[in-house]
């Protein structure tokens, strides 16, 4: 092309994406390496003197909703006011609540998400229990959303079924959860997911036992029920219409069932639960299983200075996160997942010094959990290795945190080596031990893939499960790869 030729505009354009591209080719190396840095220095100076990592942990309103019902249930209205010691948390619950409601009235339970009735119904519930005036604006507007979302029927058996502890929803409408599911003969149980498991013991027990607490000043929730709208379950198919009517065999068996397999079964869950509650931070170590494992001791007449009781309200308020304004409750401790992610990172970006990443090794071995837990109910003959999410949560390790710290020990070296090889071999063989027959791995247990349970009338909170997923399957075999297993291997 001539010097006299005009230039055509695709060819400057063509020019100037060139010129761009070499640009940020020239300076892209230095900015990320700079960025980098800074993001190190901003992590290694936020690391505990003990080697972990621990950030906070949110989630939605329903923890602070929650935590209104349980103060009424452990503090219950006296001659129809209530005046509960911990009023001051209360309150800060109603204003952290209704800080996160919604323009048009509802609750969501994750950011940007739409309105969702279970989240909406809990929190109107709270407010309400706690003394909020339903004729505000905010309380006016929550009770439109609800009805919009179908009223308090629409919400999930869980939901209803703590309403109905508060004689806030009809009891013969709710799902019976019987305790003489432990009393089950092969593993039953443990064909339900593990969050679902440590829920539905203690649940079972407050059903059980059967008391209830009333609303102050006589409240009820008839409001924001739909006109209409049967209470009953929806009936989806065949499956779930014959749970349907086993449910009310079980209400019958309530009532006239044998009280000596009742009262065994009550005592087999109790003692179920305080099993799962030594060397840990609570049932689960995750909010609504330590939550129910509150109600069920109090429901079981353990006094106040109980030391099991005691134990469990000391880890559920150690939950609370309270700094200057901020108010809210994390629904678990993350120390391990946070330490082994941020070892790995530092160790991939090949910025951290070896002496912090040695001390997040040396707090991680100390971590790998050496006892049998509910896991080996499916795998009876497997050496037990892994880690938990949390400090202390020895019955529930998981496959994701396991092979995240497997990740992590890949840069981080412990200053005892023979120790650390040693826990990864059995972390190794215990993640090759919980792969299930699919071939992928799920979150806590093997093979717990019994699609039936999710037909259980209070199986709707679609949790019944731990079925395999790729992304847990997918860090595992990335962390397998790391240590020698290719393609080809069984």
């Amino acid at each position: 092309m001539s010097i006299l030729d005009p230039v055509r505009p695709a060819e400057v354009r063509q020019l100037k994406r060139a010129q761009a591209a070499q640009q940020a080719a020239d300076v892209l190396p230095a900015a990320l390496q700079s960025s980098m840095e800074a993001a190190s220095r901003a992590l290694l100076q936020i690391q505990h003197p003990d080697g972990y990592w621990c950030g906070d942990l949110t989630a939605d309103s329903t923890l602070e909703s929650d935590y209104v019902l349980l103060q009424l249930w452990l503090y219950p209205p006296d001659g129809g006011s209530w005046n509960p010691p911990t009023r001051a948390l209360i309150d800060r619950c109603c204003q952290s609540v209704l800080a996160r409601q919604l323009p048009d009235g509802g609750w969501n339970i994750y950011p940007g998400g739409p309105s969702d009735v279970n989240a909406s119904v809990k929190a109107y519930s709270a407010l309400k229990i706690a003394g909020v005036d339903p004729n505000r604006p905010e309380m006016l507007r929550a009770k439109e959303r609800i009805l919009q979302l179908g009223g308090v029927q629409a919400c999930n058996s869980y939901v209803r079924i703590n309403l109905s502890l508060f004689g806030l929803y009809p009891r013969r409408f709710v799902p019976t959860v019987p305790p003489e599911m432990v009393l089950l003969p092969g593993d039953i149980l443990y064909e339900m997911s593990s969050w679902t498991r440590t829920i539905v013991v203690p649940l079972s027990i407050v059903q059980a036992v059967g008391r209830q607490r009333q609303a102050p000043n006589g409240i009820t929730l008839e409001e924001i029920f739909l006109p209409g709208k049967k209470p009953g379950p929806s009936q989806r198919d065949g499956l779930a219409i014959l749970f349907h009517h086993l449910d009310k065999l079980l209400k019958i068996w309530e009532k006239r069932g044998p009280r000596n397999l009742r009262a065994k079964a009550i005592r087999e869950a109790e003692h179920w639960i305080l099993d799962r509650t030594r060397n840990t931070e609570g049932l689960g170590a995750i909010y609504p299983a330590m939550m129910y494992q509150i109600m069920a001791f109090e429901s079981l007449g353990y006094p106040p200075d109980h030391p099991d009781l005691v134990e469990a309200i000391r880890h559920f308020d150690n939950l609370l996160v309270q700094r200057g304004d901020e108010f809210f409750f994390q629904p678990c401790w993350s120390p391990v997942w946070d330490t082994a992610i941020a070892a790995f990172a530092l160790g991939e970006a090949g910025l951290a010094d070896s002496a912090s990443l040695t001390r997040a090794a040396d707090w991680l071995l100390t971590k790998e959990i050496r006892r049998k837990g509910d896991w080996a109910v499916k795998r009876p003959n497997l050496e037990p290795s892994g880690w938990a999410f949390e400090f202390a949560n020895e019955f529930y390790p998981d496959i994701d945190d396991t092979a995240m710290v497997l990740l992590a020990f890949v840069h981080a070296k412990a200053s005892d080596p023979e120790a650390q090889q040693r826990s990864i071999r059995r972390a190794v063989n215990w993640l090759l031990g919980m792969q299930s027959r699919d071939g992928g791995w799920a979150a806590f247990d093997a093979d717990n893939d019994w699609e039936i349970l999710n037909k259980i009338p209070w199986a709707d909170h679609n949790a019944m499960l731990d079925p395999t997923c790729p992304d847990i399957t997918g860090r595992v075999l990335d962390a397998l790869s790391r240590y020698g297993y290719r393609h080809g291997h069984p």
